[in-house]
């Protein structure tokens, strides 16, 4: 018996193409991200729990769409928010990442110069 996750192929043909090439919520409210998120179910894209405002989770946890892929260039990866855990997963419609030439993190105008003391910062107050 095999312990693979495996997205079932139903939400994966169904899948909508990305919400954009940044976290719908920090452009939204002028912030900022580390890395990006993609929700499979519905194409949300949202910031990274090393973001400041982790809208990823905060997406799974307003809607139970269960997996996401990460958006970024080079990653293929996929994640299970109600098993916590990497699973194997299938095409998405494109695109599969933001645009190779997006800073990281990202938008370049809007990443403060002490980025890494605020994301070092946020993280911390996370884990008190």
């Amino acid at each position: 018996m095999s312990d693979e996750a495996v997205i079932p192929a139903e939400i994966l043909e169904a899948a909508p193409a990305p919400s954009g090439d940044g976290c719908q919520e920090c452009e939204a409210s002028g912030g900022w991200w580390f890395h990006l998120r993609r929700c499979v179910e519905c194409g949300h894209v949202g910031c990274c729990d090393d973001s400041l405002s982790r809208h990823a989770t905060a997406h799974f946890e307003a809607t139970d769409h269960r997996y996401m892929r990460s958006f970024e260039p080079g990653d293929d990866w996929f994640w299970d928010f109600v098993d916590a855990r990497l699973v194997t997963g299938g095409e998405l419609p494109p695109p599969e990442h933001h645009p190779v030439g997006q800073t990281t993190p990202g938008p370049a105008d809007r990443v403060p110069a002490d980025w890494q003391q605020q994301a070092e910062a946020a993280r911390a107050g996370r884990s008190e």
